[in-house]
C-alpha cells in the first residue's frame, strides 16, 4: 500500500519554504504522493454550516489557503519523482477547458506525476463567489469529466452537452500519462458513488469509520460491475485526517484519530481492504500548525505504516 502526505498549503505553516521542505522530506522517506486541498473562502457569516464540526463553524486553518494547483506546480520544480494529488478540486468552481489546460501543464512539467481528485463542494458562499450553479450538480459533474477526457484523449477534441460545449479543436499538448491522469472522486451519496463506479478511476473518501468505508467501497464496486466495468480496475485512495492523541479515543472515534496504536490499526485495516494509498493530513490538529509538526507526523506515520 502506498503512502501520501499533505503539503503545508493551509494554515499558519503555509509558505513557499515550508512547501519545499515537506516535499523534499516526503520524497526522502519514500512517500508516493503529496496532496493539497481546496478552500476558496472563509465566510464571516457562512450561509452553509461546515459539515464536520459540531457547531458548523469552519476551522481556523481555512483562513489561509494557497491555491492548490499553483502549490503543486511550485513543488514540482523542487522534486523529481514524488506524485501530486488534489484532495479535492471542486469542479463547479472551474471551467473544464481551462482546468484541463492547467492540469495538463502540471502533468507535463512534472513528467507525469499528477493525480486528480475532484468533488462538488458544499459551501453556498463559495458557489456564489465563483459563479457556480447549485442546480443539477450531478449532471454537470458527469459532463465536466467528459470534457476533461475528450481533451486529454482525442485530437481534435470535441464535446457537446447540456452544460458544456467544445467546438472541434486541436488542444495540445496532451498529458504525459496515458490515457490520462487518474481521476478520483470524493463521493458519499448514491449518485456520486455511481459516478465513481461509471466514470472515474477510483474513490477518494475522507472522515469515514473504516467499517462504513468498507461497506461503501463494496457498493461502488457492485455498481461498477453492473455498469459493465471490471471492479478491479477501480482504486481507493483514503484521505486520513490525522488527530494523534496520547490516550486511546475508543470505538466512537473517526478513522485515523486516536493513539498511535489506534491509527496503526486503521492503517492495517486499510491495507487489508485493498486500499491503494493512504494520504495523511495533519492540517487540522495542533501539529499541523508548524512545519516541524508536519515533519514529525510524516516520520511517525512512515514508522507506523511499516
Amino acid at each position: 500500500m502506498r503512502l501520501g502526505f499533505n503539503l503545508p498549503q493551509m494554515g499558519p505553516a503555509a509558505s513557499a519554504e515550508n512547501l519545499v521542505t515537506v516535499a523534499k522530506r516526503a520524497e526522502e522517506l519514500g512517500y508516493e504522493t503529496l496532496w493539497v486541498t481546496e478552500r476558496l473562502l472563509f465566510p464571516v457569516d457562512p450561509k452553509t454550516a461546515y459539515p464536520v464540526s459540531p457547531d458548523g463553524s469552519l476551522p481556523d486553518v481555512y483562513k489561509t489557503v494557497l491555491d492548490p494547483i499553483e502549490s503543486l506546480t511550485y513543488v514540482a520544480a523542487h522534486t523529481s519523482k514524488i506524485g501530486f494529488g488534489t484532495s479535492v478540486l471542486d469542479s463547479p468552481y472551474y471551467n473544464p477547458v481551462m482546468l484541463a489546460r492547467r492540469l495538463t501543464t502540471l502533468d507535463v512539467l512534472s513528467n507525469g506525476r499528477l493525480r486528480l481528485g475532484m468533488g462538488l463542494g458544499w459551501s453556498e458562499d463559495e458557489y456564489e463567489a465563483s459563479g457556480a450553479e447549485m442546480t443539477q450538480k450531478g449532471k454537470r459533474a458527469d459532463e465536466f469529466i467528459g470534457v476533461l477526457k475528450a481533451i486529454w484523449t482525442t485530437d481534435p477534441s470535441q464535446f457537446s452537452g447540456d452544460f458544456y460545449k467544445l467546438a472541434k479543436s486541436t488542444i495540445l499538448p496532451k498529458p504525459v500519462q496515458k490515457p490520462h491522469p487518474p481521476i478520483y472522486l470524493a463521493a458519499y451519496s448514491p449518485g456520486a458513488m455511481k459516478r465513481v463506479a461509471t466514470l472515474a478511476d477510483g474513490w477518494l473518501p475522507a472522515g469515514l469509520p473504516i467499517p462504513a468505508m468498507k461497506e461503501m467501497w463494496e457498493g461502488i464496486k457492485g455498481m461498477a460491475q453492473q455498469a459493465g466495468r471490471n471492479p478491479d480496475d477501480l482504486d481507493i485512495v483514503v484521505r486520513a485526517n490525522l488527530m494523534l492523541t496520547d490516550s486511546p479515543m475508543g470505538d466512537e472515534r473517526f478513522a485515523f484519530a486516536g493513539s498511535k496504536d489506534e491509527i496503526k490499526s486503521d492503517i492495517e485495516a486499510s491495507r487489508e481492504m485493498g486500499v491503494l494509498e493512504v494520504a495523511f493530513d495533519p492540517s487540522f490538529e495542533d501539529a499541523g500548525q508548524t512545519v516541524d509538526g508536519f515533519l514529525q507526523r510524516m516520520d511517525q506515520m512512515r514508522e507506523l505504516a511499516g
